[in-house]
């Protein structure tokens, strides 16, 4: 009986781990299979995409190209003379490591002009909602209001159910969703297994 109990703690656990375990995503820009380029469209593409602190920016161009992380007002007048960090080399991973907006350009004279900029707001990391320990959440509930006279009683009304869940929002293919990666669930499930065999 003991080793189950300890069986069911262990798997409550992994799950309560599983969680909170978040996934970093590389962020191909303009999409899979997109290159950094003139064809510009990048702001919309970010518009759609979820990007998270400890996300990475994935440019991939050609040595024509560069890749320069410039300060708002460059941006927005496509210069470069205010530089934050310049790239080249034909791809370039920039990791997203705090929340906010950051901006980007190739500063390759008529480049950003012609549509090579790219700006993205990385979201603040989330923490889960407290309480103070000892109290218990509680959902409000609307007090009862009385029903008018000459009403339906409840025997004439049909009965209707409300869902007890929604479904979680699909991905679009090419946005960079994250899985959780093989290597990572093998040594959880190692961990289980030790756990268990103890």
């Amino acid at each position: 009986m003991a080793m189950m109990v300890k069986a069911v703690f262990v798997a409550v656990v992994a799950v309560a781990a599983l969680a909170q375990l978040t996934v970093a995503v590389d962020h191909p820009v303009g999409g899979s299979g997109a290159t950094w380029s003139t064809s510009g469209g990048y702001d919309s593409w970010s518009a759609k995409q979820k990007f998270s602190p400890g996300d990475s920016l994935v440019f991939s161009y050609s040595p024509a190209h560069d890749v320069v992380e410039v300060s708002k007002a460059d941006y927005d007048a496509c210069t470069a003379s205010k530089v934050v960090a310049s790239y080249t080399g034909g791809s370039t991973k920039v990791k997203l490591t705090t929340a906010g907006k950051r901006y980007f350009i190739c500063s390759i004279a008529g480049h950003c002009d012609a549509g090579m900029k790219l700006q993205v707001n990385v979201a603040a990391a989330t923490a889960a909602p407290t309480k103070p320990r000892g109290q218990r959440s509680v959902a409000p509930v609307a007090a009862p209001v009385p029903a008018p006279e000459g009403s339906a009683t409840d025997e004439q009304l049909p009965t209707v159910s409300s869902p007890t869940g929604t479904q979680a929002p699909s991905s679009p293919s090419g946005s960079g969703a994250a899985s959780i990666s093989a290597s990572a669930a093998v040594v959880l499930a190692m961990g289980m297994a030790v756990a268990l065999a103890m």
